[in-house]
């Protein structure tokens, strides 16, 4: 059982996947956005242990994890994970593409998820959304950036459209913030030897079945997809409630903290999840 400490190492088929867990109760499990690591919930960690058991890992790819290229699903790490708390259930928190692996785990394993808390999240199977004219010229930059191999400038381009917000100014967020996600997001994308990936089936269709308390938070400097998103989800989950910040972009965890830590302490209070 995992133990309120730091520094973990759980195994998963062969990786070895580097995580960090305080306080104690039933588990938060906290799952990182692509262009992150688990970092991006050190906040969490610290405002939320006093009143529940916080856990963030690194997927692979990501951060300190260790893996081999060899085939896996992001699911089957969390289930790994999951069983490493020894608890019977948990509450998934997750970001971007870690609502995504949130909400396929959900659904593959509905008895071991008492709650789930989705953050700018991402949903396999979700229509495609074309890119709005006035982000064209950044997602042309994007393109040109990732065509040539240029991390460095991949890397700040992508700080702009995640952390500051697509159409906000580029460094509208600067200081330790803006240096933690480009040293995340730059290992991240230095990671180019995981080929074996599978992708999971569509969850769009399926999102009627997950029948647990949902929350749901974004910030309105986000891509306006993800509030129509987010409002879908509000609809078609039976036990969904949204809150949207305002002044934010894609990552609220990291750009308010305390915010964030009030409305997950006020849900897993309400429905009893800590």
């Amino acid at each position: 059982m995992v133990k309120p400490t730091t520094d973990l190492e759980i195994p998963s088929g062969g990786a070895v996947l580097a995580a960090d867990c305080a306080g104690s109760g039933r588990p938060l499990i906290c799952l990182h956005a692509g262009v992150a690591d688990r970092r991006m919930f050190c906040e969490q960690l610290r405002g939320l242990s006093n009143d529940m058991q916080v856990l963030a890992y690194d997927r692979r790819g990501y951060g300190l994890t260790r893996a081999p290229d060899e085939p896996f699903r992001h699911v089957d790490d969390l289930a790994a994970v999951v069983d490493a708390t020894g608890e019977g259930t948990v509450v998934l928190l997750g970001c971007s593409q870690g609502g995504r692996i949130a909400i396929d785990y959900t659904l593959n394993h509905p008895d071991r998820v008492a709650g789930l808390i989705l953050i700018g999240t991402a949903i396999n199977g979700a229509p495609d959304e074309p890119v709005p004219d006035d982000v064209k010229p950044l997602a042309e930059a994007l393109d040109a950036a990732e065509e040539a191999e240029d991390i460095p400038r991949v890397n700040a381009i992508e700080a702009h459209i995640w952390l500051d917000g697509p159409t906000s100014d580029e460094g509208r967020v600067s200081g330790p913030l803006r240096d933690l996600f480009l040293d995340m997001n730059r290992i991240a994308l230095e990671h180019r030897d995981l080929t074996q990936m599978r992708q999971p089936p569509s969850a769009y269709d399926r999102l009627s079945e997950i029948r647990v308390p949902t929350l749901l938070m974004h910030g309105s400097l986000d891509f306006d997809y993800i509030a129509k998103r987010h409002a879908h989800l509000a609809r078609v989950l039976p036990w969904a409630e949204a809150v949207a910040f305002d002044g934010v972009a894609h990552l609220p965890p990291m750009e308010v903290p305390a915010r964030v830590n009030e409305n997950v302490r006020d849900f897993c209070h309400t429905h009893k999840l800590r």
